[in-house]
């Protein structure tokens, strides 16, 4: 078992690296980690909210493929937006993926 100095040193080596969290509604936060806390909140910055697109988004898309004749599966792109700085609450975080 790690050693609290250890624990916040492999933390610390997460600042201002770019994470991607995974929340329990689907939705994905992608930011510069910042800061966390004893509740395993973390604070985002420069971030990006990414959500699944609609049923009926997926519907009208499969209709725009169908009606062109294209063959092949559908392929309908996560919704983007930017929303900056965020605190995204630990209790609702599913997984979190550090870029290299």
């Amino acid at each position: 078992m790690a050693t609290v100095e250890e624990a916040t040193t492999y933390l610390a080596s997460f600042i201002n690296r770019t994470l991607h969290i995974h929340i329990k509604d689907g939705r994905m936060f992608v930011g510069q980690m910042k800061c966390t806390d004893r509740d395993q909140n973390i604070i985002l910055s420069m971030t990006h909210e990414y959500r699944a697109p609609s049923q009926a988004e997926i519907v009208k898309a499969a209709e725009r493929h169908e009606a062109a004749g294209l063959p092949g599966n559908v392929k309908v792109d996560m919704r983007k937006r930017f929303i900056g700085l965020v605190v995204v609450p630990g209790e609702y975080i599913t997984k979190i993926e550090a870029e290299n």
